[in-house]
């Protein structure tokens, strides 16, 4: 058995799991069904919940470290192409670009979907490029507005979760929604960050409509 590297907070390094094989006996073979969900294709069933879901994380990694970030728009947003390949419009952002930048480097990609009310998931695990074909655009415009690219995504794995994260977090159950108002604000954030140079009430305040006005 390969060795355990490392050392933990006491000082002894037993603690630490840095093998597979010490990490698979502490958890044991997968349940026979988390295995047989997992085919490389999008088949009717997984079609109908990434049609029917309005957000979707995105996880890319590239030269400058791993990137996260939330996709949503009506359900279907992500079009199912066929069996192998998604289609995500990139609607107009921050222009950070992150998740973009990586893929210029590194096609790997994966999505996590999310529907309302449903606890379980959708997984893909694949590779991604990204396109400006005129006519692929406009295909998804929407509000008038076309997204500047489309990310092509060609499924590796596609695999449902199922719901013990989102019973567990109540993340659905209304009655655990919290008041907006006990968080910081982003001006508030922007404005600590910055020593006052940008951000605070102002920013808070012209907030709903500069999201009417630049949200497609």
């Amino acid at each position: 058995m390969e060795r355990d590297r490392g050392m933990s907070t006491d000082g002894s390094s037993h603690h630490l799991v840095t093998s597979i094989d010490r990490l698979e006996a502490i958890y044991g073979a997968p349940f026979g069904p988390s295995v047989v969900k997992e085919i490389d294709h999008v088949n009717a069933d997984y079609r109908a919940f990434i049609e029917a879901a309005p957000f979707c994380a995105v996880a890319t990694s590239g030269p400058g470290g791993l990137d996260c970030t939330p996709r949503g728009d009506p359900p279907g947003f992500v079009r199912v192409k066929d069996e192998k390949t998604l289609l995500i419009p990139d609607r107009r952002g921050n222009n950070r670009i992150d998740s973009l930048r990586n893929l210029i480097a590194d096609p790997r990609i994966s999505l996590l979907f999310l529907i309302p009310g449903c606890g379980e998931t959708i997984r893909i695990n694949g590779r991604a490029v990204i396109s400006i074909d005129p006519a692929l655009c406009e295909s998804f415009v929407f509000a008038g507005k076309l997204p500047r690219s489309v990310i092509v995504v060609t499924v590796d794995r596609v695999y449902f979760q199922c719901s013990k994260a989102i019973v567990r977090s109540k993340l659905w159950d209304p009655a655990t929604r919290i008041d907006r108002k006990s968080l910081p604000t982003a001006g508030t954030i922007l404005a600590g960050i910055s020593n006052g140079a940008i951000g605070g009430p102002e920013h808070d305040r012209a907030a709903p409509e500069r999201i009417k006005a630049t949200i497609y």
